[in-house]
């Protein structure tokens, strides 16, 4: 598999289910907007103007496109900035598919060209999410947080995350 010019980055692909979510959200929206135009009220067409304008680039601003292994940091890129998640600390790192499966949405974005937030489930408890397909995903344990993303590769995600957090200074 090609990996970025940085061989610590890896591509965040947008899985099935992000596609689908996305794509079924972008529907939603464009409903939402006909009977604003059917009335041709002022103030129901400026809803329906507002409304994407906010929307749509609002939650692709959140969009992954990265992630990135750095020395004690797990820089995540996304469209315009970087979220940058300290790895000292970090306890296991494991390639887990399907891992949010069974999990409930504590605060978040559930598909709309990203799925970050807050979760919970019964295997990992409360976590925080990073991802972008559901079947790549990999779970970072932390003592007192957990962290799962889902980069290109995960086995050697795992591999490389693992040397970066666990070398011996």
């Amino acid at each position: 598999m090609k990996r970025a010019m940085n061989p610590n980055t890896f591509k965040a692909p947008w899985g099935k289910t992000l596609c689908w979510m996305s794509a079924f959200s972008l529907v939603v929206v464009a409903i939402a907007l006909v009977p604003a135009f059917l009335v041709k009220r002022p103030e129901w067409l400026r809803l329906a103007i507002l409304l994407p304008l906010l929307l749509l680039p609002g939650t692709a601003l959140f969009i992954i496109r990265t992630y990135t292994i750095e020395p004690n940091v797990l820089a995540i890129q996304r469209l315009l900035w970087t979220t940058r998640l300290p790895l000292s600390g970090l306890q296991s790192a494991e390639a887990l598919p399907n891992a949010m499966r069974g999990s409930l949405r504590l605060c978040g974005n559930d598909g709309m060209f990203s799925i970050t937030g807050w979760y919970r489930n019964r295997a990992l408890g409360n976590y925080r999410t990073f991802v972008t397909d559901l079947t790549k995903t990999v779970v970072l344990r932390f003592p007192k947080r957990t962290i799962v993303v889902s980069p290109e590769n995960p086995a050697q995600f795992v591999a490389d995350i693992s040397r970066f957090a666990f070398r011996i200074s």
